[in-house]
């Protein structure tokens, strides 16, 4: 047992690691499709992560126990919501890596844990914790000062963060595991990104074979690079404990902002810092309270 347990945890680590780099490096390949509209881009992950999610449910031999929860009132009204904000944040995601605010959506990642535990509070009747109102707090205030500093109001960040932690609010009461949920969640979205291709390949606007071959292979990628990573992450999350997954987090919105940075110099004035800067205080007073409330608990057990 003992084996097992240890063979869990080192299989575990490496692969959450490798899911949240995929996560972190993610810009990159959606850089190289900048020739190609958002919309397509997002109407083609859609449908080719619903196809290779789909033959992996067939792999596992899965489909009857999927096509099972299609009858099921609840599970289809719960995941229609979850779709939609899964493509609204998708969308955001692709448009602003494609427009040069790679920097903001990092911004997005890097609050939404504290938006999670913000619903968590208005929509769970969860207590919150001294250090966490202190965290909130702190957010609260780069928020603003981006905004007020800075001169724009960073929707792309929040809107990042406020559709995800949505999304993992309703996914935390959804039925489905997350790679029977994906399947499901793209599959209510194929029907309009498959409308949405066919209409503009009729009228001859279709970027899909008419650009340069890696192109092409861009776009059929879509679905596997967005797939592997959750498999990664379901896998890995399952063999070690939520302390370690939640330290880990923070790797794909750095890699982000790094890769905004230093790749593509996106600016990131004086004010941006300030801004910034409260954010990740208001990072760290979160994780710091977190596991010194675990390291307690973990004494209370074994003293």
């Amino acid at each position: 047992m003992q084996q097992q347990a240890g063979l869990n945890k080192r299989y575990g680590l490496p692969t959450v690691l490798l899911a949240y780099t995929m996560w972190g490096i993610l810009p990159l390949y959606w850089k190289m499709l900048d020739a190609v509209p958002s919309y397509e881009i997002i109407c083609h992950r859609i449908l080719w992560s619903f196809l290779f999610s789909l033959a992996l449910l067939g792999l596992r031999r899965k489909i009857n126990p999927f096509i099972k929860n299609l009858r099921d009132r609840r599970t289809v009204i719960t995941f229609l919501a979850t779709a939609s904000l899964l493509g609204c944040n998708w969308l955001v995601y692709i448009w602003s890596v494609n427009n040069d605010y790679i920097i903001e959506s990092s911004l997005g990642y890097f609050i939404n844990p504290l938006i999670a535990v913000f619903f968590g509070v208005v929509f769970l009747r969860e207590p919150l914790r001294p250090g966490q109102w202190a965290a909130l707090s702190v957010a609260l205030a780069g928020v603003l000062y981006l905004t007020f500093s800075y001169g724009r109001f960073p929707w792309i960040g929040l809107t990042l963060a406020v559709t995800f932690a949505l999304y993992s609010l309703l996914r935390k009461t959804a039925p489905l595991r997350s790679l029977d949920g994906l399947t499901f969640e793209t599959g209510l979205l194929t029907l309009p990104a498959a409308a949405t291709l066919f209409y503009l390949a009729w009228h001859g606007r279709s970027h899909l074979f008419t650009l340069a071959p890696g192109y092409t292979w861009l776009l059929l990628g879509a679905g596997p690079i967005t797939a592997l990573p959750l498999l990664c992450f379901v896998f890995g999350a399952q063999r070690i404990s939520m302390t370690a997954v939640g330290l880990m987090q923070y790797l794909a919105p750095t890699l982000q902002f790094l890769i905004g940075l230093l790749l593509f110099h996106e600016p990131f004035p004086r004010e941006k810092l300030i801004g910034f800067t409260l954010v990740w205080l208001a990072l760290a007073l979160y994780v710091s309270e977190n596991v010194y409330r675990r390291v307690r608990q973990q004494k209370r057990i074994t003293g």
